[in-house]
């Protein structure tokens, strides 16, 4: 038999069959979604004013353990604001991982830098923390505690790793380049509500982080995303400016700063606290799955479902198989064979030093996205399948 069908054949054994074309990802609303968003129509409050958010950020810091979270408008608003917060000017560089959506690489050009993408590992799809660290050895130099990047003269003011599917980077590693090199850690934790590095959640090891909450993540908003951090003063800023950095007053309209409308509507957050009170579960439910699935390929051979990490927790917000090296020609037949028989199927994003405005940028020897690439599947995944 071809891996087609055999990879068809082991998914089978996971998902239910006869019941119309299953998506990759549904959202869930096993609690209270109806009655809470029901509330903000009913009073009115359905826009930027109203109890569900300030509920959804001490929510949100509290299972994550940050000192704040500050809601906002999505993943891509929450990520600007972070690497503003973070210290990122125009002109600047910003080492981002190849392998990530697109809005890693949007957020760092809304400031005016300059992606800076790098490499991979097999292990996470994270940044690969030795190649970063051989890699910036050939180019960086530390002046007045500031990394620069002596090709181009330009300042290198964050690493952004990013948690591909909810699978936790190599942490320990990233931040032991970050104090070699002088640079400040900013993560992109879009994937990664319910994630946790060694114990600690996701989101909590640079001085910002983002959140997302689009419609297809472990929990949603419908929109929306969040920003951690354990700086209270930054939190109060971050809150400030992403609700148009007005001065409090009973009725003047005075802005002292250049403030971003980024706030996150009532209604939306509405849906968030619901989901939020149900997040442990969808987590189990995901878990669940996982488990299923990594039986299910044990003996397929060409294949390999992606795992969390050794001392990590991830929240498979995205179930992935990787075909082994010699199979990248197998890829599309997989596609073919899982979605026509109404199994939604996706391969990895396109690397984004292959993306035409994005192709010029600097960046380091890119061998192990590029065969990534070639090779990653994600296959259905919501919480939904097993039930909540």
């Amino acid at each position: 038999m071809s891996l087609a069908n055999n990879i068809l054949d082991a998914m089978k054994t996971v998902l239910p069959q006869g019941g119309g074309f299953l998506p990759l990802h549904e959202p869930v609303f096993p609690g209270n979604e109806l009655a809470y968003t029901k509330e903000c129509i009913e009073t009115t409050f359905v826009s930027s004013v109203g109890k569900f958010v300030d509920r959804f950020e001490e929510m949100l810091a509290d299972y994550t353990g940050a000192k704040r979270a500050v809601a906002v408008t999505n993943g891509t608003a929450a990520l600007h604001m972070a690497l503003m917060l973070g210290g990122v000017k125009a002109g600047d560089e910003v080492i981002i991982p190849g392998l990530t959506f697109v809005a890693t690489a949007n957020a760092v050009a809304y400031t005016g830098a300059i992606p800076h993408i790098v490499d991979s590992e097999e292990t996470t799809l994270g940044i690969d923390a030795d190649k970063l660290d051989a890699h910036l050895s050939t180019l960086a130099e530390i002046r007045d505690s500031e990394c620069f990047n002596k090709e181009t003269g330009r300042r290198i003011s964050a690493l952004v790793p990013m948690h591909v599917f909810g699978i936790p980077s190599d942490i320990d590693g990233l931040l032991a380049v970050c104090e070699k090199y002088s640079i400040p850690m900013v993560e992109d934790a879009a994937e990664a509500i319910g994630s946790f590095y060694k114990g600690k959640h996701c989101g909590r090891f640079g001085k910002v982080a983002s959140l997302s909450f689009n419609g297809n993540k472990t929990i949603t908003t419908g929109g929306g995303g969040a920003i951690l951090t354990d700086d209270e003063e930054l939190g109060a800023l971050c809150k400030y400016l992403t609700t148009t950095a007005k001065v409090p007053h009973k009725w003047e309209y005075f802005h002292d700063m250049v403030g971003y409308n980024y706030r996150m509507p009532n209604i939306n957050a509405a849906l968030g606290c619901a989901q939020m009170e149900k997040l442990d579960e969808i987590l189990l439910s995901k878990r669940k799955l996982a488990e299923k699935y990594v039986e299910a390929f044990a003996n397929v051979e060409g294949v390999r479902f992606l795992k969390d990490p050794e001392q990590c927790s991830s929240n498979y917000w995205f179930c992935t198989i990787i075909l082994e090296k010699g199979f990248e020609a197998e890829r599309d037949s997989i596609l073919e064979a899982t979605n026509g028989a109404a199994y939604m199927t996706r391969p990895l994003w396109t690397a984004m030093h292959r993306l035409p405005m994005y192709e010029n940028c600097p960046k380091s020897d890119m061998n192990v996205a590029e065969s990534l690439e070639k090779r990653v599947i994600n296959i259905p995944s919501g919480a939904g399948i097993i039930g909540v």
